[in-house]
Formats: structure tokens, C-alpha cells, sequence
């Protein structure tokens, strides 16, 4: 059975090189916001890894996180970060919740399915 991974992503583009490079390897469900993301997963849905952006409308990756920690219900679930973000470890550093994972765009789609599998192996 395929790992599920949960897409949280505002930007049509990525989401499609995402499809592409691991649909065949996993389970992808694909939202393209934080409040979309909580909804489905307040439905009982449950992820083996929740990756976001921290750029995205009306709910951004960091509250989205925040929320997701704070609730309790995902606080194992693996969380990885991939963004464009200039200084991005450093902004993961002072992030108040726990990242498992992240990534800077642009990235190397081997290396992100390595990553990936280190996550949830």
C-alpha cells in the first residue's frame, strides 16, 4: 500500500511537479490552502506526511503548522517545509513548533523522494 502524502500548496505549478514526480510512488492528496487542509483533515483523514509551503493565501504555512501542532491530533504526523523563502533554515530555527523536514525551491526531485523517505520509511 502507497504512503499518503498531504499537498498543502497555493501555486498550480507546483502542485502539478509534484503530481508528477510522486504520484507514481505515493499517495498524493493536493490543497491549496491551510483552511482547505484543516478541513479535510477535521474529516478524519490522516496523512504519513504533511508537506506545505510557508507562501500561501489567507491561512500561511506557519499558522497552518501552528494549528496543526497546537491541535494534537497530528502531532506525530511528519511535517516538512518546501519554499522559495530567502534564509529559509533560519526562519525554520525560529519557528516555535517542530519541523521534521524542509527543502528550498528549486529542488532536486531525487533528492526530495530521499528526503521524503527518510520521513515516513
Amino acid at each position: 500500500m502507497k504512503k499518503h502524502i498531504l499537498l498543502v500548496d497555493g501555486g498550480l505549478n507546483l502542485s502539478k511537479l509534484m503530481h508528477f514526480i510522486l504520484s507514481s510512488d505515493y499517495k498524493l492528496t493536493i490543497m491549496t490552502s491551510g483552511i482547505e487542509a484543516l478541513s479535510w483533515l477535521e474529516e478524519g483523514n490522516d496523512p504519513d506526511l504533511i508537506i506545505t509551503s510557508l507562501r500561501m493565501p489567507y491561512f500561511d504555512g506557519g499558522l497552518f503548522i501552528q494549528n496543526l501542532k497546537l491541535s494534537g491530533f497530528y502531532r506525530n504526523t511528519p511535517v516538512m517545509l518546501l519554499s522559495g523563502e530567502e534564509n529559509l533554515h533560519e526562519k525554520v530555527e525560529q519557528m516555535s513548533f517542530k519541523i521534521d523536514g524542509y527543502m528550498e525551491k528549486p529542488f532536486n526531485p531525487t533528492i526530495l523522494k530521499n528526503h521524503i523517505n527518510r520521513l515516513i520509511a
